[in-house]
């Protein structure tokens, strides 16, 4: 039970004036879509017969649908459309002629708006269109979310394989299932039912009843009251309920009262409970030491008789233990041929990723050579020495792969370098290991992708004696140049109150004091100075002493600048954060929309095969918990996704002729369908995010001047935007594609985070190594999409590194694509490292106010 906390009449006046709020909120919305539908297609709304029944002013599911795609209202594809009238018939706006809950696009149901409460007064009337594209994106936001809730009050039997798949995403995010396995969510998913109360104070049960349902809340809060003590707990959403009773068969030990109106469910009825809690025990051995559970597994039923044996080699999944406990299974059960890749048996893959998370890399290393120079106790001579054998043999393959993952990341580390010395030491004088030893080394050389899990491909160095298997510090130095690492040091530049810069070259991961104290001579003495980051807004945050990476981690348009207190009231942006204050329209009216993609796809390429795997576990663990790392790389690709998308809308914003921007529109949406061709999907996110950016997309004179193609093309690309399912139309495309692919960075780190922060690491003092394994699984993204490393990405690889400028060729916008290609690549390539652009959005507002009123 969690800690009672007091229910005041505030709080619950609180919580009903938020339902209230979005309830009215929704209803603003509807009736200006009302007065828009009304105004622009008042035939929509009729009569209709059906099956012998007549049907007053009414439409027809599909109607609706196709209208709010024509409509020019930004909405994308049909199943946004369909979440939109989901949102509208949970709100009581419109409604089914039967009074069904589940919206249909179909021309056989029909739906009505309530027009008694939704007719404008005659002083009404739609003033603002802007008013109606808020609302709208208001309604699209809920539609997910609406979208799920229909297929959660759907009967179980009726529901799609889409609509489980959805069930089961939003279960990985409920803290009440967190600690159950995946296989054990899916059957949730299969089984959960739907279930709303509306009134504040409802009972849903009383002490003593019968048990019959598990309950989890979906949303709202509940109060949970026994006799003799009354109120002993509150539950919010994620908390869950009733599980007591169900497995102890005994009757309900208190009353569940409703907190606040409007409280929505997820209920598991008894029958299916007790089955799948049957189903998981069956299949879980817990192992315990000392009376404690120190490592807990689950039969994998995946593998049959029938799996070739690689596939059956472990029969149970590691679901939690100590991290001692979990290394100890993974050396008793891998195979001596096990990778990092394997797709059936992950376990090796799935440690080595997201050990850091759980275990520091000091004590992994004391405890291989502890498992190392471990003698068995129990056997005859034959038996222990054939066992330690095979023993010393798993941990020289687990290092090897470990190697090969981290590459130059071990390099410095002294608890790895002594571990490495150890075990080349100790190897040498076991003439049964030296072979391997070296065997391993030399696999370990060949060329081979992601070598060192950032892409990039080692060389093969001449042989060397079995004492070095492992690395040389040269070996680990042939590596991608465009990669940082912790210790790299790069420039920092830090300015002063007067926007003066001072440059200081320090590691990646120097800290702020670090920061501080080499700028200190040219600081003078007036005063403390501490580092602060301003943005464009002059937003200012103060830096703690102790923070590192902070120069890497900077946003678009952010800067550094040390100052003393006493200047900090009066401090500014730089000029250069505001962004620029003319655009750069001539000079890509000289690059093609191909030419231009060819470009974008060679830059991001370096850029997104420099990022290690394990960053991204490092970048959303949070950098308090490792200081010895850095997630620079992945930090610079999220801030050029930015980059790249504001400025796509400041190039528009800035382009004064509508003649002019509107072929400026039409390259963009040209330049996103490049992209998208040549498998660049992080820019093609951001180049459709920016020409869908709200400044650009209310340009309705540049809009009319682009062309039935463009604008259809824009329309095919858009549906590749749909946040709907989890973004299930981007996810099916991406599955069709093979590498090498630069994936929508920013949605794996989506994944990422809903992992982390839907499942917790610790759970009774066991390592959630589930978490890790889904951890693991997302971060593989990485490996896939660049399985290729060295392979031609974009047209440009295969042609002449030089092209001469032709000084005459100084073309107008209206010109052909086909004869744009006069810019040389490498004053492309300058221009595109060196993007300009306004992330203030107040500020693209106002320029599109200017440009379109």
């Amino acid at each position: 039970m969690k800690t009672p906390l007091l229910d005041t009449e505030s709080t619950l006046d609180y919580g009903h004036s938020l339902t209230q709020a979005s309830s009215e909120k929704i209803w603003r919305a509807g009736k200006l879509l009302f007065i828009h539908l009304t105004s622009t297609r008042p035939g929509l709304i009729r009569d209709h017969k059906h099956h012998l029944r007549h049907h007053r002013q009414c439409c027809s599911g599909k109607e609706l649908v196709d209208w709010l795609l024509s409509a020019g209202l930004a909405v994308q594809t049909r199943s946004q459309a369909v979440g939109i009238c989901q949102v509208l018939v949970d709100g009581g706006v419109l409604t089914h002629v039967k009074q069904e809950w589940h919206f249909q696009d179909k021309d056989t149901q029909f739906y009505r708006f309530a027009e008694l409460e939704l007719s404008p007064e005659p002083s009404a009337g739609l003033r603002d269109a802007e008013e109606l594209l808020e609302a709208l994106a208001f309604l699209a936001q809920l539609g997910p979310d609406a979208l799920l809730t229909m297929a959660l009050r759907k009967p179980p039997a009726q529901r799609t394989e889409d609509e489980l798949e959805l069930i089961f995403e939003e279960l990985l995010h409920i803290k009440a299932v967190a600690h159950l396995s995946n296989s054990v969510k899916r059957e949730l998913a299969s089984v959960l039912m739907f279930e709303s109360h509306q009134r504040a104070g409802t009972v849903l049960f009383s002490q003593g009843d019968k048990g019959t349902s598990w309950y989890i809340i979906w949303k709202g809060s509940v109060n949970v009251v026994t006799h003799g003590k009354g109120l002993v707990a509150t539950l919010h959403e994620g908390d869950d309920f009733g599980q007591l009773a169900l497995v102890n068969d005994a009757p309900r030990a208190a009353t569940i009262i409703l907190r606040e109106d409007n409280c929505h469910f997820l209920r598991v009825d008894k029958q299916d409970f007790n089955r799948i809690l049957k189903d998981v025990e069956a299949n879980t051995m817990r192992l315990k030491e000392h009376g404690k559970v120190v490592l807990v597994l689950q039969k994998n039923l995946q593998g049959g008789s029938n799996q070739p044996a690689a596939a059956r080699s472990s029969r149970y999944s590691v679901m939690a233990g100590t991290p001692e406990k979990i290394l100890e299974h993974l050396l008793e059960f891998m195979r001596l041929d096990a990778t990092l890749y394997d797709p059936v048996d992950t376990l090796l893959g799935d440690f080595l990723l997201t050990y850091t998370v759980f275990m520091p890399t000091s004590q992994l290393c004391r405890a291989l050579l502890h498992h190392f120079r471990a003698e068995p106790l129990e056997g005859s001579e034959q038996e222990k020495a054939t066992y330690s054998l095979h023993k010393r043999r798993k941990i020289l393959r687990l290092v090897s792969q470990w190697v090969l993952l981290y590459g130059r990341l071990l390099q410095g580390d002294r608890s790895t370098t002594a571990l490495l010395q150890n075990l080349a030491d100790l190897a040498s004088r076991d003439p049964r290991l030296g072979g391997l030893v070296q065997e391993q080394a030399q696999d370990r050389r060949r060329p081979r992708a992601l070598e060192n899990g950032d892409g990039s491909v080692s060389p093969q160095p001449k042989a060397r004696s079995s004492v070095n298997w492992l690395a040389s510090q040269e070996e680990a130095i042939l590596n991608s140049s465009c990669a940082l690492r912790a210790q790299d040091k790069v420039p920092y530049e830090i300015y002063r109150p007067d926007h003066s810069c001072l440059i200081t070259v320090l590691p990646v991961n120097a800290s702020v004091r670090d920061v501080l104290r080499s700028l200190a001579p040219r600081l003078g003495r007036d005063g403390e100075h501490i580092l602060v980051k301003v943005n464009s807004a002059g937003d200012k945050v103060g830096l703690q002493l102790d923070a590192v990476g902070v120069f890497t981690a900077l946003g678009l348009n952010e800067r550094l600048f040390a100052v003393s207190l006493e200047e900090l009231g009066g401090l500014t942006p730089h000029p250069e954060q505001l962004g620029p204050h003319i655009g750069s329209s001539e000079t890509l009216d000289l690059i093609s929309s191909k030419d231009l993609a060819s470009h974008l796809t060679d830059y991001d390429w370096n850029l997104f095969k420099s990022i290690h795997q394990v960053e991204m576990i490092h970048y959303i663990v949070g950098p308090q918990k490792f200081h010895d790392v850095t997630t620079a790389n992945l930090e610079r690709v999220m801030r050029r996704f930015n980059e790249l998308q504001y400025w796509v809308a400041t190039e528009l914003c800035l382009c004064p002729e509508v003649g002019r921007r509107a072929q400026l529109l039409r390259k963009f949406i040209k330049l996103a369908a490049h992209l998208k061709e040549q498998k660049n999907l992080n820019s093609f996110f951001a180049v459709m995010f920016g020409v869908s950016n709200t400044a650009v997309s209310r340009l309705a004179k540049t809009w009319e001047r682009l062309p039935h193609k463009i604008r259809k093309l824009h329309s095919v690309l858009e549906r590749m935007l749909d946040p709907s399912w989890n973004h299930r139309v981007y996810r099916l495309a991406v599955a069709k594609l093979s590498p090498p692919i630069i994936p929508f960075v920013p949605l794996l780190l989506k994944d990422m985070t809903f992992i982390h922060e839907g499942n917790r690491t610790l759970a009774e003092n066991l390592i959630n190594f589930e978490k890790m394994h889904m951890m693991a699984k997302t971060v593989r993204v990485l490996q896939r999409c660049r399985g290729h490393a060295h392979a031609p990405l974009s047209p440009l690889r295969n042609r002449s590194p030089h092209r001469p400028e032709d000084p005459k060729a100084v073309r107008i916008s209206t010109c052909s694509e086909q004869s744009l290609s006069v810019r040389s690549p490498v004053s492309t390539w300058a221009y595109l490292q060196h993007l300009k652009a306004i992330d203030s959005q107040k500020e693209l507002l106002r320029l599109s106010h200017d440009l379109e009123s």
